[in-house]
């Protein structure tokens, strides 16, 4: 079975290169009282997901199934000691990628909220306030809908681009909002200004904003809205 899966690895890092744009994760929602405290986040799953095929392989099936390194070696056709090696890479960058500290469900809801009613009022004051300095945004639109082709990075870029979308789009105070778990990390799913639903979620440290997640593909966002019972239109009050 784990030779079958490094083959359709392959097969699918292949598929990633033609992607149009930045690529994430079908999003998972969850109500809050449905939150498990679960640590596969997305943040989590983007860490697996820059791994080699074989550094995945060695990571799942010592650390997560604890199969000895040695039934791995002869399940992925290399020796121990690179078995192990890549195992360790793979422990350090899935380590590297964990929040350092949980965020509180009110906490993360709260700056979900102040994020969603910055971005649309035009207020840079109010987003500067909640974003880090290395805030980094990733949009995937998977060339269906407009997005942001490369990674925003950076505080002051960050600001320029919402301040933008606020000028061409115009301010809107209001609009479809909703709260919720997406993939372990707070967010909230909405209905932008130009009329495309999307998932929005966050990776949050030190009350600061760090890595904002933007899903737009409608593509990944059908099984969302079918959960939700949302409808295509934007008609839908805050």
């Amino acid at each position: 079975m784990t030779r079958l899966c490094l083959d359709v690895m392959k097969s699918a890092r292949s598929r990633r290169e033609t992607y149009v744009g930045s690529w994430l994760p079908e999003p998972i929602i969850e109500e809050p009282d449905e939150m498990d405290q679960d640590d596969l986040t997305l943040t989590l799953m983007l860490a697996l997901e820059r791994l080699s095929p074989l550094e995945r392989a060695a990571f799942l099936l010592h650390d997560v199934f604890g199969v000895p390194l040695d039934e791995v070696a002869v399940t992925v056709e290399r020796e121990p000691a690179a078995v192990r090696q890549l195992a360790a890479r793979a422990r350090k960058h899935v380590q590297d990628s964990r929040p350092r500290f949980p965020v509180a469900r009110d906490e993360g809801s709260r700056i979900a909220e102040a994020f969603f009613v910055a971005t649309r009022s035009g207020d840079t004051n109010a987003l500067r306030a909640i974003l880090a300095q290395n805030v980094v945004v990733r949009s995937d639109g998977g060339g269906k809908v407009h997005a942001f082709l490369n990674p925003i990075a950076g505080l002051e870029r960050v600001l320029r681009l919402y301040e933008g979308l606020s000028r061409k789009l115009g301010i809107k105070r209001d609009g479809f909002f909703r709260p919720i778990q997406i993939d372990g990390l707070p967010g909230y799913v909405s209905y932008e200004r130009d009329d495309v639903f999307q998932t929005t979620a966050f990776a949050i440290e030190d009350g600061k904003i760090t890595e904002i997640y933007i899903t737009r593909n409608p593509e990944k966002l059908r099984h969302v809205a079918e959960a939700l019972n949302v409808s295509g239109s934007s008609e839908t009050q805050h």
